[in-house]
């Protein structure tokens, strides 16, 4: 086992990993940061989708040694606050998208990823960007 040093939600972190750990495990078990999801553990799904320096990526194929001197930014640190949730968490709320909520927080990483890159997407381009979401 190494010991990594992580920016996690803006907090830097040190954790304790063997190298070929998955974040999304380091996430779930070491940051008791939940929210984002296993699915599949191939990268497939999108439920543990997560942004690395500002981009979607799949915490389940991203190792602990990849990511020093990375920004990692989970669910639960999307939003300000409670109180100033992240637009596309509002937007979320405000419509109702909820279903099950399982693959709800990657879903929300995704498209907040790809709003940040292309703020006035097509439908299309919309499509494209959560393809590799379930549900």
């Amino acid at each position: 086992m190494a010991t990594y040093t992580l920016k996690v939600n803006g907090k830097k972190v040190n954790v304790e990993a063997d190298d070929d750990t998955p974040l999304l495990w380091i996430l779930r078990d070491e940051l008791n940061l939940v929210g984002t999801k296993f699915g599949c553990g191939i990268g497939q799904c999108g439920a543990c989708t997560v942004h690395v320096d500002g981009e979607a990526n799949r915490s389940c194929l991203l190792k602990a040694s990849e990511l020093v001197d990375h920004e990692i930014t989970t669910i639960e640190g999307l939003a300000e606050d409670d109180d100033n949730l992240h637009p596309v968490q509002q937007a979320w709320k405000e419509v109702d998208v909820p279903q099950c909520g399982y693959c709800q927080a990657g879903q929300i990483m995704t498209a907040s990823a790809f709003l940040k890159e292309n703020p006035a997407p097509s439908n299309e381009e919309i499509r494209k960007a959560m393809h590799g979401n379930i549900c």
